[in-house]
């Protein structure tokens, strides 16, 4: 069976979390994502299916433009963007 593209409705989501430390790999590499997530793609909640995913980082724009042009005139599902970013230190 093909892998299926999960499909948000047609809404704008912009929400913030936080990475978790994983001691087991000695990075921070886990999320989690927060309920506005959890609310537009239900299927996530579903214990017998399994989920993967597929992440692309294009090192310019004109790179992404391109892919992004694609995805349009091929109608496939928009991807989700994810910027890292870095806390300043507590003083």
């Amino acid at each position: 069976m093909e892998e299926q593209i999960l499909r948000p409705a047609k809404r704008i989501i912009s929400t913030k979390g936080k990475l978790y430390y994983s001691e087991s790999f000695g990075c921070w590499n886990s999320l989690r994502f927060r309920k506005e997530i959890m609310q537009e793609f239900p299927q996530l909640r579903e214990k017998v299916s399994k989920f993967t995913y597929k992440m692309i980082l294009y090192p310019d724009y004109p790179e992404f433009e391109k892919v992004i042009r694609k995805l349009k005139r091929n109608k496939e599902a928009l991807p989700l963007l994810l910027w890292l970013k870095k806390e300043p230190k507590k003083e």
